[in-house]
């Protein structure tokens, strides 16, 4: 059975995800830890909870979701697994990370890329991947069908969307992705997003301002 533990991370409030099941493998989704207190709350819950991580994933390369790539890999000895189309994205982090007061900032690497249609694998858990650019050149959610959850990146949040005025970023594109591959999921699909609370796809439907269904 699936298992999601959330954490809020950096000055940013990111949410990164720890998937596991029964086997007790898991995999990493974008790991927001910067400080020391942050990569311990990460490590001490794996550690605490006896979880072996094998992957590490990125919805997308924004600062604030890769933060704690570098760390996670060489920590856990785990690979990143991201999309293509975010290589860039990932690259640039660099330049303007002391910007943003991350001046220690350690540079990751992806060493698989994903796209549609590829499937993640860990223990005994399927995450069917997404496609949804918009928010970013190469945002991927990670949907398991199997709980109706979905790991859902910067794409779609409660009663909001991802912004679209970053690099790469493209509004028609966003909305696009939500309404064609999001809004086909069943309404009753758990959506954990890259930033604040859980919501569902029923609910967006209905009730988000920038892409909700006229009813």
């Amino acid at each position: 059975m699936l298992k999601i533990k959330a954490f809020a991370f950096n000055p940013f409030q990111e949410n990164t995800y720890v998937l596991h099941d029964e086997t007790k493998e898991c995999v990493i989704i974008d790991p927001g830890c910067f400080d020391t207190s942050e990569k311990l709350e990460l490590t001490d819950f794996i550690a605490s909870n006896g979880l072996r991580p094998v992957k590490l994933l990125n919805t997308h390369c924004h600062i604030d979701h890769v933060l704690g790539n570098a760390y996670c890999k060489r920590n856990f000895g785990i690979e990143l697994y991201a999309h293509k189309k975010d290589e860039p994205v990932l690259r640039a982090v660099k330049a303007y990370a002391s910007n943003y007061g991350f001046a220690g900032y350690e540079e990751s690497e992806i060493d698989h890329y994903i796209d549609e249609g590829d499937v993640v694998e860990f223990g005994s858990t399927s995450l069917d991947v997404l496609f949804v650019p918009g928010h970013a050149p190469g945002h991927v959610a990670f949907y398991h069908a199997d709980t109706r959850q979905l790991m859902g990146g910067d794409v779609l949040f409660r009663q909001s969307i991802g912004r679209t005025d970053l690099p790469g970023g493209d509004h028609n594109t966003l909305i696009k992705s939500i309404h064609e591959k999001l809004f086909t999921l069943s309404d009753d699909v758990e959506v954990f997003p890259g930033h604040g609370e859980t919501t569902t796809i029923g609910y967006e439907k209905v009730y988000n301002p920038f892409c909700g269904l006229k009813r």
